[in-house]
């Protein structure tokens, strides 16, 4: 089973071209994260543990029915599924995180902090309509057509669990930071070497204390899932063959 966790502000079809070019359109699963896409429950955290505990929960139903996951996550969901190789190695046969991975160092992007400010995190959300997200992700490379329909995501709720993650996140590289040592062995880390929210040092970093796979693709930013399909493509397929 193949399992691709979004990232934000995406929604699960951040994958399709991916997901159709790897042949997987009609067995890939694609959850949205509770909050984004979908509504959350009620009940629900909106914190990182709690999205890491959503996900176990998913990996546990795929894994009873297919057996062991290959994970794939981008953005937040790459580091959801970095913790989740982390805490449920038993569930997985690999896993993949593009373009984010846990760093007890990393400062974050100016966006993040301002995101996690209370009051000016809220003022951003409100002054930011979707046409304005579509228009950044297209100058991101992200293609016209998907830009527009995770725009349309970009809505009250959507923005309220955006804000609710960060304000509980900025600090997930260190209190993830001791159990890295547990993660399942088989990892790739996929990177864009032109993302201008994070440095190739914290991959080659990350990389070197878990024995991950780094493959840098220097032509590519942040969104290096869509942006370079190909090249994503044949990593995975290479990583996934063993």
């Amino acid at each position: 089973m193949k399992l691709f966790v979004h990232g934000i502000p995406d929604t699960p079809i951040v994958w399709s071209p991916l997901v159709e070019a790897l042949g997987l359109s009609e067995t890939a699963m694609c959850p949205a994260l509770p909050g984004l896409a979908t509504p959350a429950p009620m009940d629900f955290a909106g914190t990182p543990d709690a999205y890491v505990d959503w996900l176990i929960a998913e990996m546990e139903a795929a894994f009873e029915r297919d057996g062991p996951i290959d994970l794939v996550g981008h953005d937040w969901g790459g580091l959801f599924v970095v913790r989740a190789a982390c805490l449920r190695p038993d569930l997985i046969r690999s896993w993949t995180a593009a373009n984010a991975v846990p760093d007890p160092n990393d400062p974050w992007p100016l966006i993040a902090h301002l995101w996690a400010t209370p009051l000016l995190g809220e003022f951003l959300m409100a002054i930011s309509p979707p046409s304005d997200l579509e228009k950044a992700l297209v100058r991101q490379r992200m293609s016209e057509g998907l830009a527009a329909h995770e725009a349309v995501h970009w809505k009250r709720e959507s923005r309220r669990a955006i804000l609710k993650l960060y304000r509980s996140g900025m600090k997930v590289g260190a209190s993830w930071d001791s159990d890295i040592d547990r993660i399942h062995p088989r990892g790739l880390v996929i990177w864009g070497g032109s993302d201008p929210y994070t440095s190739d040092e914290t991959a080659e970093t990350f990389c070197k204390r878990t024995g991950a796979t780094l493959e840098l693709l220097g032509n590519c930013g942040h969104w290096s899932i869509v942006e370079c399909t190909d090249d994503v493509t044949g990593a995975l397929k290479a990583h996934w063959s063993g």
